[in-house]
């Protein structure tokens, strides 16, 4: 039951990501959105994500996992239920808030909770674990293009899931909080004055920003290139997100073999040529494999990363993942409001814009080669 809590969650999680940019088009054609006002959304989203993630570590290691993933599967659902009475740009900015200080709390506590379960296999099972991350994503676009614009439905039906794995949560068998006997707030200062935990924490701001550039872009730029809705979310799902998928389960395995840094290092170079290709052709069908091949690139570096974090901070595990994926989320912060600034008020420019992602991938290569002489050492 434990196991299946720490899934449920983290499904929960991988809907509401892909939520923003399946739900965008529809939105932005119901309130008359410019991509500087979408770029603004996915700002509120990224800036509850940082909120929930950078305070929810230490609770975490002084007070236990469970009221945290049980606080952030309640604000999930009550968002989600609440976003097809939205009135519009503004009250969409607040929903999409409180989804990011949901998501937070999950994507820490969650990876938390499954990086205890086997310290020897720790990359390998939280790359299992975040597949599910990948089966949300699929489920929310390719759902979408099923229902045709029925956006309540699609958000009725992901509250629906929150609140089943809000009840896993609430019956499992979660561990207890150990307290400050194990660890203290006067701790943190030693985790903080380590140069790992920054160089990891710039890693995932590139990824971060590169990920989820797909989740909340992808959509509006193959339409922009005259791809059918229907269809582009179908390569958001059956593309992107199945790609995600697929690459953890066959990572999950590699990593028993091969080493964290150097799994890292190379889907840092896939990503730089697979983010780039997608962007060069409006055929639906190259769109597809490019995009596949991006999650296939994109899938073992977030879960790995962590695992990384949790190797490197044996103590203050979630403190230390939550500073890092609070760098994350800023990859996000950073990101959007520029993407959504050069796309123009039409989407023009969304190709260009989008550029920024094979850069921050390339970026990601030179950060996991100064990583690798500082992790060595460890």
């Amino acid at each position: 039951m434990l196991i299946l809590a720490a899934i449920l969650s983290i499904l929960v999680y991988g809907v509401i990501a892909a939520m923003l940019g399946t739900l965008m088009p529809s939105f932005t054609a119901m309130f008359t959105l410019s991509g500087a006002q979408n770029g603004n959304i996915a700002f509120a989203q990224s800036l509850g994500l940082i909120i929930a993630s950078i305070s929810v570590g230490p609770l975490i290691d002084i007070r236990g996992k469970k009221t945290a993933l049980l606080g952030g599967l309640l604000l999930i659902t009550c968002a989600l239920a609440g976003l097809p009475q939205a009135g519009g740009y503004q009250q969409l900015m607040l929903l999409y808030f409180i989804l990011g200080l949901g998501g937070g709390i999950i994507v820490t506590g969650a990876n938390a909770l499954a990086s205890d379960v086997d310290v020897s296999r720790r990359a390998s099972i939280l790359n299992l674990l975040n597949l599910f991350f990948g089966l949300g994503g699929l489920l929310t676009p390719l759902v979408a293009s099923m229902l045709k614009g029925q956006t309540a439905r699609l958000c009725y039906l992901g509250a629906g899931l929150g609140v089943v794995a809000l009840i896993a949560n609430l019956v499992a068998k979660i561990p207890p909080p150990t307290g400050v006997v194990s660890f203290k707030m006067s701790e943190i200062g030693g985790i903080l004055n380590r140069p790992v935990l920054y160089l990891l924490a710039l890693f995932l701001f590139l990824y971060v920003a590169c990920e989820v550039g797909v989740w909340n872009w992808l959509t509006s730029y193959l339409i922009s290139r005259n791809v059918d809705e229907a269809k582009a979310l179908q390569i958001l799902s059956l593309g992107f997100a199945l790609g995600l998928l697929i690459g953890r389960v066959v990572v999950s395995r590699i990593l028993i073999k091969i080493s964290s840094m150097n799994v890292t290092l190379a889907a840092a170079a896939l990503m730089a040529v697979t983010t780039y290709m997608m962007l060069q052709s409006s055929d639906a069908t190259f769109a597809w494999i490019a995009v596949f091949c991006a999650g296939l690139a994109m899938a073992p570096v977030f879960p790995t990363t962590l695992a990384m974090v949790a190797d490197a901070f044996p103590r203050g595990t979630a403190t230390a993942m939550g500073v890092v994926i609070t760098c994350g989320w800023l990859g996000l912060v950073v990101s959007s409001p520029i993407i959504g600034a050069i796309a123009g008020t039409d989407n023009t420019n969304l190709g260009t814009a989008l550029l920024l992602l094979p850069a921050f991938s390339v970026a990601m290569v030179l950060v996991s080669l100064g990583l690798r002489p500082i992790l060595a050492r460890k």
